[in-house]
């Protein structure tokens, strides 16, 4: 048995089980051990930024500049995205107009539905399209259009559900684009500097392929050690958890299928393109926007939460990190065995 071969097949199981075990473990161990408690959270504060920077660097690394264009699917998504966050905050609205206080639960599971829709792009989702034989360059595309429409989206609509005093849409506008900014835009710079300033680092780089999969295991692991604090030190109802948890699950589910199917549609802009070629172009297309559309960053998810909803929907994007990466971790089995 190829022990290398079988640890990067279940890789994705592996680092969500370690996560979970590790804070566990932590949380039954004795009383003084969890005086380290502030000081293990600074530090995974630390380190995700600094393995999101650096998955990000390694991608663009791979793509060239010129690679970087939008596609029609990309609108398609674009559309899904936006149009369904609109339509429940409107819900939202009226429910809390229309039902004045009886509607708190109501607005919660809403809230929770729009950051699983609304939510941009994982920057991690580039590693595993290319895993999956997508388009990274595509996929890297939407990421950043995305995360511009989220900037623009949420000031405008939250406040109608939640408005804070003193947050105007600028306010709320800069906070999203200072959380971008560094961990999207910055990876991007860097990166096409060393392609063009120091070539030989670049072409270093291009020979470890699967250094940003692996790094990407390390930040799932501290993701899900996290998702499992916030789940265990949940004050919210059992109830109201498990629907938080089926909302996300159903909303995971109808984005990787919409995208897949918006994928599997779209046709090129070369009509005389060959049956073989148009076959391998649609496969490309399909795992391109499914992950597109269905692959999360969920700790923006959980930053939009606690920052700009209601406090408990900040649970939903560490449940939803469950979801697509169970999801993810089926698709790299089934694709390493083909």
């Amino acid at each position: 048995m190829d022990i290398k071969k079988t640890i990067r097949e279940w890789m994705l199981p592996i680092a969500m089980v370690t996560g979970a075990s590790i804070y566990l473990l932590y949380h039954v161990m004795p009383e003084p051990v969890h005086h380290a408690g502030p000081f293990l959270s600074g530090l995974v504060g630390l380190l995700q930024p600094l393995l999101i920077f650096s998955m990000l660097f390694l991608t663009f690394c791979r793509i060239e500049p010129k690679d970087l264009k939008p596609h029609r699917w990309h609108w398609w998504l674009l559309l899904i995205q936006g149009g369904l966050f609109t339509a429940l905050g409107l819900l939202a609205v009226w429910i809390m107009r229309t039902a004045p206080g009886g509607y708190h639960e109501k607005v919660v599971l809403i809230e929770s539905a729009m950051l699983c829709l609304i939510c941009p792009t994982a920057t991690a989702a580039a590693v595993v399209t290319r895993k999956l034989g997508g388009d990274v360059a595509g996929i890297t595309t939407y990421t950043v259009l995305i995360n511009l429409v989220t900037a623009v989206l949420v000031p405008l609509i939250v406040p109608l559900i939640q408005p804070v005093e003193g947050v105007g849409f600028w306010t709320a506008f800069s906070m999203i684009v200072a959380k971008i900014f560094p961990l999207l835009i910055l990876p991007c710079m860097a990166a096409w500097l060393v392609r063009y300033l120091a070539p030989r680092i670049h072409q270093r780089l291009l020979k470890y392929p699967d250094l940003a999969f692996y790094l990407w295991a390390v930040a799932l692991t501290l993701a899900i050690t996290v998702t499992t604090k916030s789940i265990v030190k949940s004050s919210m109802s059992i109830g109201l958890l498990l629907m938080m948890a089926l909302i996300s699950l159903i909303c995971c589910v109808l984005q990787f299928a919409l995208g897949r199917l918006i994928g599997s549609r779209y046709k090129p802009r070369r009509p005389d393109a060959s049956p073989e070629v148009e076959a391998r172009g649609k496969a490309v297309r399909t795992v391109t926007a499914g992950q597109s559309l269905g692959q999360k960053n969920t700790v923006f998810a959980i930053w939009m939460g606690y920052t700009f909803m209601t406090p408990e929907t900040a649970i939903v994007g560490g449940l939803y990190s469950i979801w697509h990466n169970i999801y993810n971790s089926w698709q790299l089995y089934r694709a390493g065995k083909q």
